[in-house]
């Protein structure tokens, strides 16, 4: 409860004590009349009062703490948004004195000592007393200013610099229509150019041999083989005809040791032939195969092959961290074959494919009006239907479906066209294929959490965007991963080692992600449309007539789990098609293909097909 007490003195009217502290402020309103301020409240201040600790109302970024605690016990300020400036008057010399400059937006409260300033009269020394307090104070004032005025300035620039980075980033990557449809059709033109000829594109645009797709008239017992990086999975599937489709299906994944990946050839596929014998003697009542028949297996051999016909292809080179030069140059499915033969397994490897054309066979298993399909994860490619008359590098007779599926490999597109920043050209420089998977570098998840980190780390370098210190674990390559960029706050804390950032940092952040996250959505669209043109369904053609229903399989995390770019790939396809035509085409997920796609394609080229169709 505060007490009011009079003051006989002419130019200071009033003073206020309670037992919380007294203070005491000259106001160049009402003729220098005083007002009190509750020194712990904040009074007038309205909450907004910074106290020696540097507690209080004022925005950090204005005032920080190491500023505040250099100010004299007895001065406060307040928040120059609320607070107006005023003079310090000088009673000695008729109400004229000094003035705190109205650009320092700052107030002087003077404290006086707890028990105050009590009692019906004030000697004259006192009031010289407390205007002498309130220039020193004044003083202080000043040169707190300048800390301040420095430290807005230099906050200023650091910021205005982030701003032009991240201005100079959404052009870089900008993907107008205009663009688009100039990547679009260089796709389609490399793709032409592909199917000409060995070697004269980057797009390589593989045969594949599979020239029957699954119809979902298929039945029986069918086994898979997933092999594409440290883990393998083996799978099987009991397939119903039309109507009963997938009756049962399980799987088993196994690790790789460490030391098979760089061991012996025979070693690693005796492992993996071990583990598929094990899992075929677990075959349950359920699955089914008939008497005298052999068991079928299809083989998702995700590395680079030179596939001579459905069943064999040799190895052009290993990746992923495997390196056994005995398996070189060799048929992979004859050393698998020879594998099992030594483990006593009876089985037959019916189709050799890859995970997109696994993805589009379980595609059109579901769909049978599925013509492409796209694998948008850690890496990606796009296989499609093509007609096998339009392959002019096909040697021998056509097969009896008219068609083949074609394995375009295109991650290793490139064209003038694409939109390739400052960034993207340090990582391809950096990577251990220079020059080559643009197209991949620029849209898969393996790198777009790459690109961010090196904005971010440049942010950091150069605008102090996290602090003076550049954080450590940002300079590693690869350490943020797609899958982080869309959960951006605690992926800084968590993979970054970032804490306590602020909501405008975070928003830089998100920006950043959102930026490449975009460019690598509409791009990806861009690749579809030049496969649609290519097959001739991008245009509805003659007026009143219509694109035959056309679907698009996706497959991959990235597409799956980060809906920025899922939902980016759907719009920018439409935007480029236009409505009309765009009311035809269909873009969905087809899980498993590397999976249950592999062990369809091994039921459509079985060997006891023709058999089963003549009865």
């Amino acid at each position: 409860m505060m007490t009011k007490k009079r003051m006989m003195t002419s130019t200071l009217s009033d003073s206020y004590s309670s037992t919380e502290g007294t203070a005491t402020i000259i106001s160049s309103a009402g003729g220098g009349r005083t007002r009190p301020y509750d020194l712990l409240s904040g009074g007038d201040c309205d909450g907004d009062l910074l106290d020696k600790e540097g507690r209080g109302g004022c925005d950090d970024d204005l005032l920080s703490r190491r500023t505040t605690n250099k100010l004299n016990s007895s001065l406060r300020i307040c928040s120059p948004s609320k607070i107006v400036p005023f003079p310090l008057l000088d009673p000695n010399q008729g109400g004229k004195g000094l003035t705190i400059s109205p650009k320092s937006h700052l107030v002087a409260v003077l404290r006086s000592s707890r028990a105050g300033l009590v009692g019906e009269t004030a000697s004259s020394a006192m009031v010289k007393g407390a205007v002498a307090t309130a220039v020193t104070c004044a003083a202080a004032a000043c040169a707190v200013t300048a800390l301040v005025v420095g430290q807005r300035a230099q906050s200023s620039v650091r910021w205005d610099h982030v701003d032009a980075v991240v201005r100079e980033l959404e052009e870089s990557c900008a993907t107008p229509i205009k663009k688009l449809r100039q990547v679009a059709d260089a796709m389609a033109v490399e793709m032409h150019a592909g199917l000409a000829s060995e070697g004269g594109t980057k797009l390589k645009m593989l045969i594949s041999y599979v020239d029957n797709l699954p119809t979902g008239d298929e039945t029986g017992l069918f086994y898979a083989l997933d092999l594409g990086g440290t883990n393998f999975r083996v799978l099987r599937v009991q397939l119903g005809g039309k109507e009963g489709r997938v009756v049962k299906q399980e799987f088993e994944e196994v690790s790789i040791p460490p030391q098979l990946m760089t061991g012996g050839s025979d070693e690693l596929f005796d492992f993996i032939a071990s583990a598929l014998a094990r899992f075929v003697a677990s075959e349950g009542e359920d699955y089914h195969l008939p008497v005298g028949r052999q068991r079928e297996l299809g083989f998702t051999f995700s590395f680079p092959v030179r596939q001579i016909s459905i069943g064999s292809g040799t190895l052009v080179k290993w990746t992923k961290g495997f390196n056994i030069d005995a398996t070189v140059g060799e048929d992979v499915v004859a050393e698998l074959a020879r594998a099992m033969e030594r483990q006593g397994l009876n089985m037959r490897v019916s189709a050799l494919v890859n995970d997109t054309i696994g993805t589009l066979a379980g595609g059109r298993y579901h769909d049978e009006d599925v013509v492409a399909a796209v694998i948008l994860g850690t890496g990606t490619n796009a296989a499609y239907v093509e007609r096998a008359e339009a392959i002019p590098k096909w040697r021998g007779l056509l097969p009896k479906s008219g068609d083949m599926v074609i394995n375009m490999e295109w991650g290793n597109f490139s064209s003038a066209h694409l939109p390739v920043t400052e960034y993207d050209r340090a990582l391809d420089d950096e990577s251990l294929n220079p020059g080559e998977q643009i197209y991949e570098k620029l849209i898969s998840g393996m790198y777009l959490g790459e690109i961010v980190r090196r904005i971010l780390l440049r942010l950091a370098k150069e605008a102090a965007l996290f602090g003076e210190t550049v954080p450590e674990k940002l300079q590693v390559p690869f350490v943020l991963r797609s899958s982080d960029l869309d959960v951006v706050g605690t992926k800084l804390k968590d993979e970054l080692g970032i804490s306590s950032t602020s909501l405008r940092v975070r928003k830089v952040v998100v920006q950043i992600c959102e930026v490449v996250a975009r460019r690598s959505g509409r791009l990806a669209a861009a690749g579809i449309v030049g496969i649609m043109k290519k097959v001739g369904r991008d245009d509805a053609g003659e007026e009143g007539s219509r694109i035959p229903r056309t679907v698009i399989a996706m497959d991959g995390g990235l597409y799956e789990h980060y809906a920025m770019v899922s939902a980016t790939v759907q719009c920018t396809v439409k935007e480029m098609l236009g409505e009309e035509a765009t009311a035809s085409v269909v873009i969905k997920m087809a899980n498993d293909g590397s999976g249950v796609g592999a062990a369809l394609l091994a039921a459509s080229h079985s060997q006891y097909l023709e058999l089963e169709q003549s009865q």
